[in-house]
Parts: structure tokens; sequence; C-alpha cells
């Protein structure tokens, strides 16, 4: 993963070079997600996101862009010791870790200086997945096998601190299901697992 993600980068940079219409540069930052589906609430798992990216102004308001990077995912639940009755103490624990090779696409709308709004789409495949309990890694057997491909919508804001660098912060949602579950499906949104992700990202601009 790592020589991936050091030759995704470099040509990113080189194409960014040789391409005066078009900028790049690398991109860092953390994930808070959780998962619709698994009996856990809260944006409890943190994880790392990594990559770079291209972009190209339409106009001088209107932009669009493209990344390639990691990012983990999942979804975490610790265990509850806030009421000192034994019987209603919550003493399960839960760990999703899911892994991304992700590749979103996105189109943005400057309204300032430097604040623009941006909203697109991300196809990512699955990299490595992994799951915990009480006792530790739960069992291949006993899992529900991940989908090896996750597709999802997302909308952001980017603040521009200085020339190079900027921030961005995204909320995303699966449109397709991370796992199915068993049974009989009542409902497309209710009856399967998604994937629910806050970004925070860097953006460090390369080249000119």
């Amino acid at each position: 993963m790592r020589r991936i993600l050091l030759v995704v980068l470099f040509a990113l940079n080189v194409f960014a070079l040789r391409a005066q219409r078009f900028e790049g540069g690398v991109l860092g930052g953390f994930n808070a997600s959780q998962v619709s589906g698994d009996n856990t609430n809260g944006y409890r798992k943190p994880g790392l996101l990594l990559g770079g990216y291209v972009m190209r102004d339409f106009s001088r308001d209107l932009f669009f862009g493209m990344e390639i990077k990691y990012s983990q995912k999942g979804s975490r639940k610790n265990p509850s010791n806030k009421t000192t009755n034994v019987q209603q103490k919550d003493l399960e624990k839960y760990i999703m870790r899911l892994g991304y090779a992700e590749v979103p696409f996105f189109l943005g709308y400057r309204t300032s200086d430097r604040i623009s709004i941006l909203a697109g789409l991300s196809a990512g495949y699955l990299v490595h997945s992994k799951e915990l309990d009480n006792y530790g890694e739960i069992p291949e057997v006993e899992q529900r096998e991940f989908n090896a491909f996750d597709f999802q919508a997302f909308v952001g804001m980017r603040y521009d601190f200085i020339d190079r660098l900027t921030l961005d912060l995204r909320l995303g949602y699966s449109v397709l299901p991370i796992r199915d579950l068993p049974g009989q499906a009542v409902s497309y949104w209710l009856d399967d697992q998604y994937s629910n992700v806050i970004s925070t990202g860097l953006y460090y601009r390369l080249g000119r």
C-alpha cells in the first residue's frame, strides 16, 4: 500500500507540473466514521486519510477534481460503565476496521476568494477488513463477508489558508451497502449496512 501511494503521488506531481491548466498535490487527514445498521451510534471510529489529487478550473468560480487515496473507516462501540447497576451495564465491545482504496470525483464552486463548496461521488475498493469484540478478533467463519466495492456520495466545503494549503471538510454516505445482512430485505436503507463518514483533510498543492 505504501509503494502504491508513493507511485500515485509521484505520478500526480509529474502530471501537475507538465499540465499548465492543472494543479496537483498531496492530502492527509482523518476520518470519523460510523456504520448504519450495526447497532452502534456515533462517529466513534477514527481513521487515517492519505493520498493525492489533481484539479482543473473550468472558470473563475467553477472547478473539477479527482483524487486517489487510502481511507480507513468502520465503527466502534466501547463498554459502558455509566450505571452502578450490573444488569444495566453494557459491557459489550465491538470494533469494525475497514480500509479502502478510493477514487473520488467532485465539482466545486468558489463562493469567495477562500471558501468553496463541493459535491461528488467516490468509488472504493476494500483493501482489508477486521472485526473485534471482547475476546479479540472475530473468526472469519463467524463474520459476514463485506462487499468488495463501496460507492459513496458526498458534500463538503474547503477553506484556503494560504496559497498552497487548503482545509477540506466532507460528509459522505454509502449509496450501495458495504455489507448485506441475512434475511429478506424489507427496506433498502434499513436492512443492510452503510458507511457514514466525516472527513477532515489538509491539501498541499505541489508544482506551480
